[in-house]
């Protein structure tokens, strides 16, 4: 792309599960995108109390940070029926609707013979209407920019899949880094407009390779080394709802 535009959308309905990739999506004020870490899989007796929603750090959550068996599972997840499958290797491994306790309970069961090794106790889903299992607290879509993917992947000799960043908007035709010097200014996406609040900080799970559960890089300390900082990308909340899709253009404010 010559233009700055987007080049790819993601939402994650399970924490720490697959992405699914979209073509075009509705954006509320002050909202996630739709269905965006819906669900998460506690690990072991947990805190979270759907009738008091509240954020809690992702370690009382299963997610590839300390998980990355996560990543050799495929999530698809209907929308419409709140049915999750789980493949792997191709073939279903599970399926259950998540709003009700037989299908949350099948895949639970799943998840308890498939990551034994790493659980504290029995896996319990979890979720409350509205609410999203972000490494944040503040509702918000998390945005990476694709030249610095590319960026990082000339430092590093070798491809970078921008999934490693589990983000949710992918945006291509920007100079490297150029999300750098985006906190508090203004984005504008087709008629969405989007203000970034913070960097993202990056932890472990960008290490682990999202096809093949690998845990083949040393992506924060990469960026420490040649940087001077371990964020990459960008936090930003919805100021103004409408539609994006792949190849909207996109400005930038001006400071």
């Amino acid at each position: 792309m010559t233009f700055p535009a987007v080049g790819a959308l993601y939402r994650y309905p399970i924490k720490g599960m697959t992405p699914e990739s979209l073509q075009r999506v509705a954006l509320e004020v002050g909202a996630t995108m739709p269905f965006d870490r819906a669900y998460a899989i506690e690990n072991g007796p947990g805190r979270f109390d759907p009738d008091d929603p509240k954020h809690l750090p992702k370690i009382n959550f299963v997610m590839l940070m300390r998980n990355e068996r996560l990543a050799s599972l495929e999530a698809r997840f209907d929308d419409t029926t709140r049915t999750l499958t789980i493949m792997r290797a191709g073939r279903q491994v599970a399926r259950g609707n998540l709003e009700t306790p037989i299908g949350r309970r099948l895949i639970e069961q799943f998840l308890a013979a498939y990551m034994t090794t790493d659980m504290r106790g029995a896996p319990k889903i979890v979720s409350a209407p509205g609410h999203s299992f972000s490494d944040v607290a503040a509702k918000c879509v998390h945005v990476i920019n694709l030249a610095s993917v590319r960026e990082v992947e000339r430092i590093a000799g070798r491809a970078v899949d921008p999934l490693r960043f589990r983000a949710n908007i992918h945006l291509d035709g920007l100079p490297p880094f150029a999300e750098i010097d985006w906190i508090g200014r203004d984005l504008r996406i087709g008629n969405v407009g989007l203000r970034v609040f913070d960097r993202t900080v990056r932890c472990e799970a960008t290490n682990v390779d999202p096809t093949t559960a690998a845990r083949d890089m040393a992506i924060p300390a990469l960026l420490q080394r040649t940087w001077g900082r371990t964020d990459f990308g960008v936090y930003a909340q919805i100021a103004a709802a409408g539609e994006i899709g792949i190849g909207d253009a996109v400005s930038i404010a001006a400071k």
